[in-house]
This record gives C-alpha cells, sequence and structure tokens, in this order.
C-alpha cells in the first residue's frame, strides 16, 4: 500500500521534535511538568465530574428525553435529531473537550447518523464560560469588563458555525426523524427516557463504575496530549521556529487593520489556546484588537484540543476534516462577531492588573467555582433549549391546525 504525503510529512516532523527534545532536554522536561501540573490542579477535577454525570445522564436515558423534546427544535435550526442539545448544553457549560466526547459516544450508540455527528461536533465543543470570564478576562486581560465581549462573540460565533453546516450535505446520511405521536410532548420524552432504560438494562452500580472508568481513561488520554503539546510548543520557541512562523501571521495582521504586534500571539493560538488567550492580553497593541484576535483564538482552540478530538474520535467512522474546518469558520465568525461588538460599543483602553482568579486556582476553591459556574451555566443553557422546544412545537402545532381547518 503507497504511504501519503501527507504521512512522510508526519514521520518527518517526528523526527525533528525527538531531536528537538535531545537537544534541549531542560526546556522538555520543564514543559512536561508545567504541562502536567495544569491537568492536574485544573483540567483533571475541573472535567471528571461532568466525564461521570454525563455518561450517567446518557444511561439513564436522559439523551432520548431531550431527543423527543428538542426534536422540533434542533432538526429544523441546525438539522441534527433532538437528542443532540444534550450535547449543546453539556458543551456550552463545561468547554473543551466534552461536546466530542459526548457525540462520540452517541455515535457509537447509533443516536446520530456520522454526518449529523461531525456537523454536531463542530459546534457544540466550545470554550467555557468561566474560562472566558475568568481566566481570559480578568486573569489575562486584567478587565472584567470584556468577558460579555469575549462569551458573546464566542457562542455567537458557534451558533452561525452551526447554522452554516446546517447546509453541509444536507441530504444525505440523515437519521430518521422522530414521529410526532399524540399526548402532550413532556409525557412522550417521558416514555422514551423509560423505555432507553429498560434497553440498557445495567444496574445503577455498574453504571457509576462503567462511567468513571471510562471517563478516567479518556481524561488521562486528554493529560497525555496536554503535557505533548505543551513540550511541543516550548521546545519549538526555544529552536525558534515559532518565530519564523511570524511572517506568516504579519500577512494575515495587515489587511485585517490588525496591530502587528499581535502575530505572536496567533502563533501561540496556532499551537494552544490559553497561551495565545495570554500573548493577546498582553500584547503592546490596541484593546479592541487584541480582543478580536483573542475572539478569534479561543474559536480555533489550538492544535492542542484538535489532537484530543482526534484521538477521542478513534474507534468511530468520524472525520477530524469537518471538525477542523468548522473551527476556521468558528474563529473568523467570532473574530467579525467581536469586531462588530467594539464598534458599536467601544471599550477604553485600561491598564488594570488584577489578580489571576479561581479558574486557574488549584485547591478546593478553584475547583468548586468551576463546578458551581458550569453547573449554572447548564442550567441556563438547558433552560434556553427548553424554551425553544416549546415554542417550536407550539408554533407547529398552530401550523398544523390551521391547516386541517375547522371541523
Amino acid at each position: 500500500m503507497r504511504e501519503s504525503p501527507l504521512s512522510h510529512a508526519l514521520t518527518i516532523a517526528t523526527v525533528v521534535l525527538v531531536v528537538a527534545m535531545v537537544a534541549y532536554p531542560e526546556t522538555a522536561f520543564a514543559a512536561a511538568v508545567a504541562g502536567m501540573k495544569v491537568w492536574w490542579d485544573v483540567v483533571f477535577p475541573a472535567l471528571l465530574p461532568f466525564f461521570v454525570g454525563a455518561q450517567v445522564l446518557m444511561a439513564l436515558g436522559v439523551v432520548h428525553f431531550m431527543g423527543v423534546l428538542m426534536e422540533p427544535f434542533m432538526r429544523p435550526l441546525f438539522n441534527v435529531p433532538g437528542s443532540g442539545s444534550f450535547v449543546v448544553a453539556v458543551g456550552l457549560a463545561s468547554g473543551y473537550p466534552l461536546g466530542a466526547v459526548i457525540t462520540a459516544r452517541m455515535r457509537r450508540d447509533g443516536l446520530v447518523s456520522k454526518t449529523e455527528a461531525e456537523r454536531l461536533m463542530s459546534f457544540s465543543n466550545t470554550a467555557d464560560p468561566l474560562f472566558m470570564a475568568g481566566a481570559v478576562a480578568v486573569g489575562m486581560f486584567g478587565d472584567p469588563r470584556v468577558a460579555g465581549c469575549l462569551m458573546l462573540a464566542h457562542y455567537a460565533g458557534a451558533l452561525l458555525t452551526g447554522l452554516v453546516l446546517r447546509f453541509w450535505k444536507a441530504g444525505a446520511d440523515r437519521s430518521p426523524a422522530l414521529p410526532a405521536g399524540d399526548g402532550w410532548l413532556p409525557a412522550r420524552a417521558w416514555r422514551a427516557m423509560v423505555n432507553a432504560r429498560r434497553q440498557d438494562g445495567r444496574p445503577f452500580g455498574q453504571v457509576l463504575g462503567d462511567s468513571v472508568k471510562d471517563s478516567i481513561q479518556t481524561l488521562l488520554l486528554v493529560g497525555g496530549l496536554i503535557i505533548l503539546m505543551s513540550v511541543i510548543l516550548q521546545v519549538l520557541d526555544r529552536a525558534g521556529i515559532l518565530r519564523a512562523l511570524g511572517g506568516l501571521f504579519l500577512l494575515l495582521l495587515h489587511p485585517l487593520g490588525l496591530d502587528p504586534a499581535l502575530a505572536p500571539s496567533l502563533i501561540s493560538g496556532l499551537f494552544e489556546l490559553t497561551l495565545g488567550s495570554q500573548a493577546a492580553g498582553t500584547a503592546p497593541a490596541p484593546l479592541a484588537d487584541r480582543l478580536i484576535v483573542a475572539s478569534a483564538i479561543i474559536a480555533w482552540s489550538g492544535l492542542s484540543v484538535h489532537a484530543q478530538v482526534a484521538a477521542i474520535l478513534q474507534g468511530t467512522d468520524l472525520s477530524i476534516a469537518p471538525y477542523i474546518g468548522a473551527r476556521v469558520v468558528h474563529a473568523i465568525g467570532a473574530g467579525a462577531v467581536a469586531a462588530i461588538l467594539l464598534h458599536l460599543w467601544p471599550l477604553p483602553e485600561t491598564a488594570a492588573a488584577l489578580p489571576a482568579v479561581a479558574w486557574a486556582t488549584p485547591g478546593p476553591a478553584g475547583w468548586w467555582a468551576r463546578l458551581g459556574s458550569a453547573a449554572l451555566h447548564l442550567s441556563l443553557a438547558l433552560a434556553a433549549l427548553l424554551a425553544g422546544a416549546f415554542v417550536s412545537n407550539a408554533v407547529r402545532v398552530s401550523i398544523h391546525r390551521s391547516a386541517r381547518g375547522p371541523r
């Protein structure tokens, strides 16, 4: 079998990376320790409860409940089944990469088609609100006023990405729509949840044990990739390779009218969103330019998150290519929304320097802050989706009755 040029390129890149790590062992070791600390202090305790909780809820049939309830809303708007609303809500609340994890699980369970899963994963795998409002706005920009712009740009960009992807392979590989059925919509959703729980059949203790085991295995994978990307980024920076990429990003910034001083932040953001956002927050550039670039970096999410998603998709028939294409669309959309918002409501420059916030704080304080914020935003996302589902169903019923005419 003939190997592709991409395979040869990856082989060469791996050899170069190994040689660079041997040439700069101190840098590689320090970067690995830093990546391990971030994963153990922040990522692992913050994501584990939601990884376990999401899998338990899926086993209890909550996905089927939301599938019936949200079908009138999700199918017309995003061209995905109603069960995709569960992925959207959890992804919005808990951040990368939980949206991809749940989508892959739903694909393995046959709840969505291949195209629908790729479409759903591409706009539901988003940054969490506490990261943008706390770590980026307060900890990196030193100004809590920018949180609203960052969050609105990010989620508006995700919504626009979902609407664009609605037309991607619109008529192909479509899962069958749920029948309308009779009776009150929540009652039909409850029956679907009960039937799904019966079909699963596992005792709750086994469900909990399987969920913990699968979640820890996934988080170990995520941790390994975080450490690896930390090493890659620091070694490439030490070798001077990242600085060589600066000229390419200058060609992008100049036509857009953005400050050239933001090129290093784009270089860092290409690989890792936290480092890229921090570089944008501290760059010697106007506040509006820094917010536009930071919004694009957060939406792009970095090759570190892309590698996590690619690893999560192993064992499924899903392709990473649509996801990466959607990240480009999301980055452009988020940056454009941020530019529009700042044009309509400009923010004055500030030199405030605020302390680090709970998002990056290890220990119980940081854990409770993240858990509480994620639970709050999950509730808000579910409430918004439920409102949309009931409005959509009411409109559909009204149109159906009008078409039938008076009896």
